[in-house]
Order: structure tokens, then C-alpha cells, then sequence
């Protein structure tokens, strides 16, 4: 390695570990805050809270860690260019891809740790982080003298090979609205379709009221065999109320090969939306990482094409960062929205900002260098 890379590297990797310690301290600080009470009420234990924050930590890493790197790079090379260092490294003859090296290296680097510490440590820590804030922090809404929060869009696969769509389930009264049941064979054929207005727990069963049950035949798959219609009907649905909330899915939670493995349970269910939704947060989870070193291609050139005083630098590094962080954010979000509103493709809605920000960093960088 040159001596020119080491340094260069050396000053992003100070700044980077500084960035993201400082990103953890305020979240950490934010939240502690927040929670002090339920701390107090619960009297919870100092090892407790420990344990509480560090599983924080995987998941403060992953959605910092773009910032961080983009920050770090744009401040070194900012001040490199504040020093006239980088007049003197371009008149030596190296080019923009050599002065640049270190930063894209470093950033390639960060994006393939943050896939990996996503695909391993995040869904894990994302787990133990729930559970002890329901077992052991959390003040329920009970003991405040509040109802518990209305789910929305409750979504999982059950028993007998059934997948459950749910509008509204309403913890407090153990209410269900606008429901969807498919279910499956063993060879993943439909063999029944329950849709039912309303359903209620009676203590031991579901009762469903404006219900349709619709069977199909097992020698030929998807064919409709018979319809039932009941205004009410208890139904053979082992699932329990608590059940409902424990098998609840989190998508944040899963890993690429988890994500994959249910979307391929729900492909044959016929709620379309529900499917294309999970294919756009499948490409997500592979486009992300990369943001780390898209997000400092772009913002690179700015940093060697700012001139200034030192610290006039320093502040144009930071308003950059922002800029270009903003936009990113912005334009991701926009490509998701429209690919789980089916407007585009689920991979174009994930793909769109990671290759426009590519093609743009790439035409300021031949355009200018």
C-alpha cells in the first residue's frame, strides 16, 4: 500500500469510528430518555438496560453507517483539497480513480460488512431487543390505563398450511376485520378460501360473521368445488389471539434466505399485493449495503472540486454530505413507493436510485476529471 493510501485511509477510518460512536451515543441517549420512565416503573436492573442498548447496536451500525462513510471521505479529501494536498498529488500525474482509491475501497469494504452484519446479526439482535423490552421494560398499556395500539395489515403463515391476511386486529377486544385465510395442501395447491367480514374470540373459538368458505378440488388444482355462506360461523382456526401476535412477521427482521423462503410460501396465495410488497423489500435488502459505496462515488468529485478556506471546508464537506444524503433517501424512497404501489417492477422500484446516483456519479467524474 502507498504511503499517500495509508494516510488517507487512516484519517477516513478515525473519522468514520468517531461518526458512528457519536450516531450511537445520541440514539442511545434519545431512547434512554425516552424510556426512563418504564425504567423507573419497572425498576429494571443496570445489566438489563446493557444488554437493552447493545442489541441496538448491529442495527445502529447498518442504517448510520452510509452517513458515516460519506461524511469521513468528504471531510478527508476536503481537507486534503483545503491544503492544496490534492494540487500537488494531481500535478505527480496520478488521476481521479488513483487519488480516490483508499475511500472507494474503504466504502466497497463498509457495504459488504453492512450486508453481512444485516444478514447475520440483525435479525438476532433485532429479536432479543424486542424481548426485553416486552419482558422486562415495557410499561403495557394496560398499567397506564390506555388500550393497546390496533394492528394493521396483519399478515403470517399458520397452522394446517393456512396464510392468514388480516386488515385490523384489535388486541383490546380480540377483533378481527376484513379477513383473508388460504389454505394449502401439502404440494402447496389452494384447497380453501375463508373470507369473512368481521371474527370475534369467544373465549374458545373464532366466531365469523358474513363468512364465504370456498373449497376447491384436489384432482384439479384452482377449480372451485363448493361455496358455503354463513352469517355466523364458528370456525376450526387453532390460532389464538396471542398467537396472532407472536407469529406476526417482521420483515426487518429476516435475513435474504428467511425473506425468500416466505415469500415462496405466499406465491401461490393470490394476494398479489401482499407478494409484490415482499419482492420489493427482498431487492431492498441487496441494494442497500451498496448505498454505502454508491452514496461516495457521487460525493466525491464535490470534495475534490471544493475549493476554500480550512474551515469553510469543513462546513461545505458537511452541507454536501447532507445534500447528497438527502437525495438519496428521498429518490430510494420514491422507487419503493412506486414499486409496492405496482407502478413499476418490484427490482426497478429497489434498483431505480442505486443505478441513476451510479450513472450521475460516473458523468460528473469523466465530465470533470
Amino acid at each position: 500500500m502507498r504511503i499517500l493510501d495509508r494516510y488517507i485511509l487512516k484519517s477516513i477510518l478515525v473519522i468514520f469510528a468517531g461518526t458512528i460512536f457519536t450516531f450511537a451515543f445520541l440514539f442511545i441517549l434519545i431512547d434512554l430518555f425516552s424510556n426512563l420512565q418504564d425504567f423507573i416503573s419497572k425498576n429494571v436492573g443496570l445489566d438489563v438496560i446493557t444488554q437493552y442498548y447493545a442489541s441496538f447496536l448491529p442495527s445502529i451500525i447498518v442504517q448510520t453507517s452510509t452517513m458515516a462513510c460519506l461524511i469521513s471521505v468528504l471531510f478527508t479529501y476536503s481537507s486534503l483539497n483545503a491544503h492544496n494536498e490534492i494540487i500537488a498529488v494531481r500535478a505527480s500525474g496520478m488521476n481521479f480513480w488513483q487519488i480516490t482509491r483508499p475511500a472507494l475501497v474503504f466504502a466497497l469494504f463498509v457495504s459488504v460488512m453492512v450486508f453481512l452484519v444485516n444478514e447475520k446479526f440483525v435479525p438476532q439482535s433485532s429479536m432479543v431487543n424486542q424481548e426485553i423490552r416486552d419482558t422486562q421494560i415495557k410499561v403495557v398499556p394496560s398499567e397506564k390505563g390506555k388500550g393497546k395500539p390496533i394492528i394493521h395489515n396483519l399478515t403470517f403463515y399458520g397452522l394446517k398450511n393456512r396464510l392468514f391476511f388480516i386488515d385490523t386486529f384489535d388486541p383490546n377486544t380480540n377483533e378481527l376485520t376484513g379477513i383473508t385465510i388460504i389454505g394449502h395442501d401439502h404440494n402447496q395447491n389452494l384447497v380453501e378460501k375463508i373470507v369473512a367480514l368481521k371474527g370475534t374470540w369467544t373465549g374458545i373459538a373464532w366466531k365469523f360473521y358474513n363468512c364465504q368458505i370456498t373449497s376447491y378440488s384436489s384432482t384439479m388444482p384452482n377449480i372451485p368445488s363448493g361455496l358455503k355462506i354463513a352469517q355466523e360461523k364458528l370456525m376450526d382456526i387453532k390460532e389464538t389471539p396471542k398467537d396472532f401476535l407472536k407469529q406476526r412477521m417482521d420483515i426487518a427482521s429476516m435475513n435474504l434466505r428467511q425473506l425468500h423462503a416466505y415469500i415462496k410460501r405466499f406465491s401461490g396465495s393470490g394476494a398479489i399485493k401482499t407478494v409484490n410488497g415482499l419482492r420489493v423489500d427482498m431487492h431492498q435488502k441487496i441494494t442497500f449495503p451498496l448505498r454505502n459505496f454508491i452514496i461516495v462515488l457521487i460525493g466525491l468529485p464535490f470534495a475534490l472540486m471544493s475549493v476554500g478556506k480550512r474551515r469553510a471546508m469543513t462546513f461545505t464537506s458537511i452541507a454536501i454530505a447532507l445534500v447528497i444524503g438527502f437525495l438519496y433517501y428521498v429518490s430510494d424512497a420514491v422507487g419503493l413507493a412506486l414499486a409496492k404501489g405496482q407502478a413499476v417492477l418490484p427490482w426497478e422500484g429497489a434498483w431505480l436510485t442505486p443505478i441513476l446516483f451510479t450513472l450521475t456519479a460516473l458523468f460528473i467524474i469523466f465530465r470533470n476529471f
